[in-house]
């Protein structure tokens, strides 16, 4: 495997390859990842939902995207590191938006953030590509704007809206992003965005008409308790299995099965 660069995934969708992309929150999982030749790992604000167990993405703080993001940098030797930018880290001035994402290159050892965003953060999407630091832009559904949307709801389903959000994926182009997540939208619109823009687009409850697909990685192991999306599709069931661990450990532990002999110094 070699290091996936910028210019790589770029260029991957005039060579018709399709980009994978997971999240990670830490290197255990990180290290994981980047062995099976997975292309990103995105250090997603996600992890409020999934790791600090919060509603909603909301409270997660710059400093805590920086924590997590070191430790999948220190897990990772192949695949490109991206920083996904928390809630109010780019959306109150062009300062604070080129400062923090900066913070993700500088000390959180990433090779470039994402936002979410179209026309309302363009000016800042372009102060951060300016300064040198690579963006990922990000339209659709979007999770820091979970009241404005009125919750996790499909987005672009009419005219109006649909209109927008294509407009907003050209903006984000013409700025300069090198690649751009679409979620929560009908996959015909997911396709008219990707036809539209000569970037990359990875999708997450879009459809197959997108040039590569992410999925949050508790997600994808079956990690999590509650019912999950209908884009999801769960390849293992690993909550089942470490319950089950555990379980047997304590029945070993009170029988006094373990530790064993061979399990013993002597």
């Amino acid at each position: 495997m070699t290091n996936i660069t910028i210019p790589e995934i770029i260029k991957r969708k005039s060579e018709g390859k399709k980009i994978t992309m997971l999240t990670a929150y830490d290197y255990l999982f990180a290290r994981i990842v980047d062995e099976t030749g997975i292309d990103i790992i995105l250090v997603g604000d996600s992890l409020g939902t999934v790791i600090q167990g919060h509603t909603t993405t909301l409270p997660v703080t710059m400093d805590e995207m920086i924590y997590h993001t070191k430790m999948v940098s220190r897990g990772v030797k192949n695949a490109l590191v991206v920083g996904d930018m928390p809630f109010l880290s780019y959306q109150t001035s062009v300062s604070d938006a080129v400062a923090n994402a900066g913070r993700f290159l500088k000390e959180g050892g990433a090779a470039a953030v994402k936002a979410e965003g179209g026309s309302n953060i363009i000016e800042k999407v372009r102060a951060i590509i300016a300064s040198g630091i690579p963006v990922m832009g990000h339209v659709g559904m979007l999770p820091q704007s979970f009241h404005h949307m009125g919750g996790y709801k499909v987005q672009g389903k009419e005219d109006t809206s649909a209109e927008r959000i294509l407009n907003d994926a050209i903006l984000l182009e013409d700025a300069g992003v090198f690649a751009m997540v679409i979620e929560g939208v009908p996959e015909g619109l997911a396709k008219r965005i990707t036809d539209a823009v000569s970037i990359s687009t990875i999708g997450i409850g879009s459809g197959v008409h997108c040039n590569g697909q992410v999925l949050v990685l508790p997600d994808l192991l079956g990690l999590l308790p509650q019912p999950m999306p209908k884009f999801v599709r769960r390849y293992a069931n690993l909550r089942e299995t470490c319950i089950e661990s555990l379980k047997q450990f304590k029945e070993d532990v009170e029988s006094g099965d373990f530790p064993s002999g061979d399990e013993s110094y002597h």
